[in-house]
């Protein structure tokens, strides 16, 4: 079985030279590179992960793309784009030929930057992204999910994954959940996939987190095995890395076994085309 971590970040540290632009706050305050996130993934098992460059970094995905580069048989890259920028056509164009890309990654978790959602100036990425096949990866709230249902049936052709099953940052159990039902009503939507990432954090149980596996089985029920990925998101975990894989390889009762190579590694290999 083939283990992909479907969301891990690298960053470099702030300096004059590469300053933040401070979108928000590091999950630490010393860099990660990409040597160190391979010894954690050696240690723990896993044998390749999808980068997600950081959004205290701004829209940089230069240290993401070294490590794939360094590394292409372990790294992969969802880069984070600018549709604001003069030359956001010209760069999306090109988007996939950037070693290690295999597409983009969209954050609307907070008003400023979910107001261009809404108020529709995205279009043409969505529509560019479809007709180029590219993937998109989406952070948006719950309460937002119609917004993201609208895009996935206007453009089916668009692979859309949700990011941390549309889950609020800082909030867990009951507050976290509370409109998880809208998550569910995007599985009629074939293009839409679910990343199951970062799940302890919305919960204050301890391993083997079986409330929060409550609401993942529900996801497996609705997308099936083949859209719906694990994801660690180490740097801003609060339990070893081991456990996030073994939850679904040993603590999952409800997982069938030949559902878990799916949501292990492969699914997320065929819905991004790695490899």
């Amino acid at each position: 079985m083939v283990i992909v971590d479907s969301q891990v970040h690298v960053w470099g540290a702030n300096t004059p030279a590469r300053p933040w632009p401070q979108r928000a706050h590091p999950h630490r305050e010393a860099p990660v590179g990409h040597e160190e996130m391979l010894d954690w993934m050696d240690q723990a098992g896993v044998h390749r992960a999808v980068i997600v460059p950081p959004s205290w970094e701004g829209d940089r995905n230069d240290l993401a793309i070294s490590a794939a580069v360094a590394h292409p048989d372990r790294f992969a890259v969802m880069g984070r784009f600018n549709p604001d920028v003069a030359n956001a056509t010209e760069t999306l164009q090109g988007w996939l030929e950037q070693p290690g890309m295999l597409g983009m990654r969209f954050a609307f978790h907070l008003p400023a930057l979910l107001q261009p959602l809404l108020e529709g100036r995205y279009e043409w990425v969505w529509q560019a992204a479809e007709a180029r096949d590219i993937p998109v990866m989406i952070l948006v709230r719950q309460a937002m999910i119609p917004a993201i249902d609208a895009i996935a049936a206007r453009h089916p052709g668009l692979r859309i994954v949700m990011d941390h099953m549309a889950l609020t940052a800082g909030e867990t159990e009951a507050e976290a959940f509370r409109d998880f039902d809208r998550l569910l009503t995007l599985a009629s939507r074939p293009n839409v996939a679910v990343k199951a990432t970062a799940l302890p954090k919305y919960t204050d149980e301890q391993y083997p987190f079986l409330r929060i596996q409550d609401y993942v089985r529900r996801v497996h029920q609705a997308f099936g095995p083949k859209r719906l990925f694990w994801g660690s998101d180490i740097t801003n975990s609060r339990v070893p890395y081991r456990q996030h894989i073994d939850m679904w390889l040993h603590e999952a009762r409800w997982l069938p076994e030949a559902d878990k190579a799916w949501v292990l590694g492969r699914g997320i290999m065929e819905w991004l085309r790695w490899g």
